[in-house]
């Protein structure tokens, strides 16, 4: 048996010395952590047995036990489950694999308090490592199920760690931990008190389905030792009655699954009794994770069929747009070989998806009404992913928008729903206008508001870049066209103010040789140059076809590697500032059209900036304002 001594990877280095120092207000998270480590590895050693993977292996008495020894201050967590060879240990513990890694040390040096900090724990496959905030040694003895030779990884967590094989090891894994003296300033626990680790089982890992076992202390006496003591109720929180269980311990399960510190904002009962039975339990969590709009998101719905464990994250269970939503679901017909291939075809749970897809966007939908504030919260963490499903999930659009709400120009502070929008849309508008932006400010502030802010006509304020899609895909909301009020002509209407068709007339005849002159001199970067009916106090703005992709739709496709051709713009502008009107009656006195157009240059310019766009060539324009200031010193 040969010993070699490796170092920890910066990150791994950088996290220990964080866990190890750092205070954290409740430690007893790491025996929490530890034995759902050592529950994943039964659970993955069970379902090799049913599938044949590992047909030699005994499964009859799977469990974890606890094993304490006060006069060496040692607290041992061991499981008969799957275990790890040595290649194993050496990716799984050695370092930390884990895209996440350096998010995580960034959250846990910004943690705001030591309850913050706790949550993080478990977060990014790290649990393992919380052991060094109670040791000042871990070692690891662990032997895969259907291999000869063990593996003992022992570390100080002071950067470096040895490796080496032996030749006798149980099957399974054993961690022990070589406890710190009880310290209570730091809230350091005696985690040799037996009174101790019940109470953290109990808290923690009552639901766990496999026995945890604590084993009795050796009689001085010569007396016969008393039976190791099983000490989680093993039950199923899923399978008891709702009056059964507590708020409590659903919110234990949930940070189980989750891997989660804080309590769920939602929790959702369903079963389904009949030709098919199943049970559900899911959790809306209270934040987004870091990584949900990251490609790989593994999503947090498990699979048990009659309460045997079959799968993590059940793609198959809920629409792609739900992902976000954590729990279980324990189906009674399904096949313990079930495989992820099998489950896309199979009709039962497709039955499955789209009941609990309803039953979730039921829930949203009532905490609008009943609980505003978890709602409020609700969309402002999971609102941006939800409506993906408007443009995927077509069958369930309507319950979608039900359960949707948008910034608006009617009230600065709350979000309205489509219903409330239509219930207040003025006499005689037919449409739901709305603007997609960066932010609530650069919308309010862009030129295409100004009609709209001048005449208090209603706009919805649109932020997240799947506003973009979503918009074009439904179309429209009980009879009323969803429309941009960056596209197409816009004509309000409605007020003393407005010009009789006799003066529009006039005025486009005034103007005629003006749009046309700038639309060829401009033709190169606009489709076309007409007057506007959508501004009051700017020059002019740049807006899209009907029928075109707006700039930003562009930009998003180009950047999924789709090419899609650029759509050249409508420069509209404003007959009534002054600016413009002083254009047209140097076109109409044919004064110098060098300068003229330069002069249409920069207001086609400043019309793209106005809508947070940039020039064409910034150097040039830099050049001929620069000249224009200039002229007025």
């Amino acid at each position: 048996m040969t010993t070699e001594t490796f170092e920890f990877q910066v990150e791994a280095r950088q996290l220990l010395q964080l866990m190890i120092h750092s205070v954290y207000s409740n430690k007893d998270v790491f025996l929490r952590e530890l034995v759902s480590n050592a529950s994943d590895a039964l659970d993955k050693l069970r379902l090799a047995a049913l599938r044949d993977d590992a047909p030699d292996v005994d499964v009859t008495d799977l469990h974890i036990e606890l094993d304490v020894d006060k006069e060496a201050r040692t607290l041992t967590v061991r499981d008969n489950g799957i275990g790890m060879s040595y290649e194993e240990v050496t990716h799984l513990i050695g370092t930390i694999a884990n895209s996440g890694t350096a998010k995580f040390l960034e959250e846990l040096r910004e943690a705001k308090d030591a309850a913050g900090a706790d949550g993080l724990i478990g977060q990014f496959g790290v649990g393992f490592y919380s052991g060094f905030m109670v040791a000042d040694e871990v070692t690891l003895v662990t032997r895969r199920a259907g291999e000869t030779q063990g593996t003992r990884w022992t570390s100080r967590g002071e950067g470096t760690y040895t490796l080496e094989t032996v030749a006798e090891a149980p099957q399974g894994t054993s961690v022990t931990l070589h406890l710190k003296p009880a310290d209570a300033e730091n809230q350091l626990h005696d985690y040799t008190s037996e009174w101790k680790i019940k109470e953290i089982v109990k808290r923690y890992s009552d639901f766990i389905t496999w026995p945890i076992r604590l084993l009795p202390k050796p009689a001085d006496d010569g007396a016969e030792a008393r039976e190791a003591e099983t000490l989680n109720s093993m039950k199923a929180l899923w399978a008891r009655p709702r009056d059964e269980v507590s708020d409590d311990e659903y919110h234990e399960l949930y940070k189980h699954i989750a891997h989660d510190w804080r309590e769920p904002l939602e929790t959702i009962r369903l079963q389904a009794e009949g030709t098919f039975e199943y049970q559900a339990l899911l959790f809306v969590p209270s934040h987004a994770p870091h990584d949900l709009f990251t490609q790989g998101y593994q999503r947090g719905v498990q699979l048990y069929v009659k309460r045997v464990f079959i799968m993590d994250d059940c793609e198959e269970l809920l629409q792609p747009y739900l992902r976000f939503v954590k729990g279980v679901v324990d189906a009674q017909d399904l096949s313990l070989n079930v495989s992820r291939e099998i489950l896309q075809q199979d009709r039962h749970i497709r039955m499955i998806q789209r009941r609990l897809t309803k039953k979730v966007l039921a829930t949203v939908k009532d905490l609008m009404t009943s609980a505003p504030d978890r709602y409020a919260t609700f969309w402002r963490e999971f609102g941006a992913v939800l409506k993906e499903g408007l443009v995927t999930d077509s069958d369930n659009r309507d319950a979608i928008l039900a359960a949707c709400s948008f910034a608006s120009t009617h009230d600065a502070d709350e979000p309205t729903t489509l219903k409330s929008y239509v219930e207040r849309m003025k006499d005689g508008q037919d449409d739901i206008y709305f603007m997609t932006g960066e932010s609530r400010q650069a919308i309010e502030d862009s030129p295409h508001m100004e009609a709209f802010r001048a005449k208090g006509v209603e706009v919805l304020l649109l932020t997240d870049a799947v506003d973009e899609v979503w918009v074009d895909a439904v179309g429209e909301y009980e009879g009323k066209p969803l429309r941009s009020v960056a596209k197409g002509e816009i004509d309000l209407g409605g007020t003393e103010d407005d010009k009789s068709d006799a003066e529009k007339d006039a005025q486009s005849e005034e103007y005629a040789g003006l749009l046309g002159w700038m639309t060829e001199h401009l033709g190169e970067d606009v489709k076309e140059v007409r007057l506007s009916s959508r501004l009051t106090v700017s020059p002019a703005c740049v807006v899209s076809d009907a029928n075109e992709l707006t700039p930003a739709l562009e930009n998003m496709y180009r950047a999924m590697g789709q090419e899609v051709p650029h759509a050249k713009r409508i420069l509209e502008l404003n007959p009534e500032h002054q600016l413009v009107k002083a254009l047209n009656r140097a076109h109409t006195e044919q004064r110098d059209r060098t300068e003229l157009t330069e002069t249409a240059e920069l207001l086609h310019a400043l019309a793209v900036l106005g809508e947070g766009g940039r020039p064409k060539e910034p150097a040039r324009f830099v050049k001929l304002v620069a000249d224009r200031l200039e002229r007025t010193l």
